[in-house]
């Protein structure tokens, strides 16, 4: 996840997603996660508070300064690189099962009350971004508590 003071999504070079100010979250979908990983990660980004408050500190959520998201889903994140040089991709979770996890994120999110932009599922996509700060923080559902 990524604060951003803009980002966009381009597909066969049309734009199909934009933000303004908020997080360009990319999703990896690990075969072990499920519907419950897919919640508890939407909760987890909405409320993570990685944006400045009057003084400078990392102390608001993105609904707190009127922010939006952008998903774009990553399977390249569950890559292993411990081995070799080619990252294997084995603990990524299969496309149709991926697309429904991927599927119920954005809707956990929406359902939170925020406007949220896509990527295109499965499409190669180019993702541009302003990093404001920059501010990134990895988010793993399986350390959850």
């Amino acid at each position: 996840m990524q604060r951003v003071s803009k980002a966009w999504v381009r597909v066969d070079g049309q734009e199909v997603a934009r933000i303004a100010h908020g997080a360009l979250v990319l999703l990896g979908v690990a075969r072990e996660d499920g519907l419950a990983e897919a919640q508890w990660t939407a909760r987890k980004v909405a409320k993570l508070r990685i944006f400045d408050d009057g003084e400078g500190r990392l102390n608001y959520a993105c609904a707190q300064v009127d922010g939006a998201f952008l998903v774009v889903s990553q399977f390249t994140l569950c890559g292993d690189c411990a081995k070799g040089n080619r990252p294997s991709y084995i603990q990524a979770a299969e496309p149709e099962a991926a697309r429904v996890l991927y599927e119920a994120f954005v809707k956990n999110l929406r359902a939170l009350g925020y406007e949220v932009g896509e990527g295109c599922f499965r499409r190669h996509m180019q993702v541009g971004l302003v990093n404001d700060g920059p501010v990134t923080v990895l988010i793993e559902s399986g350390s959850r508590a």
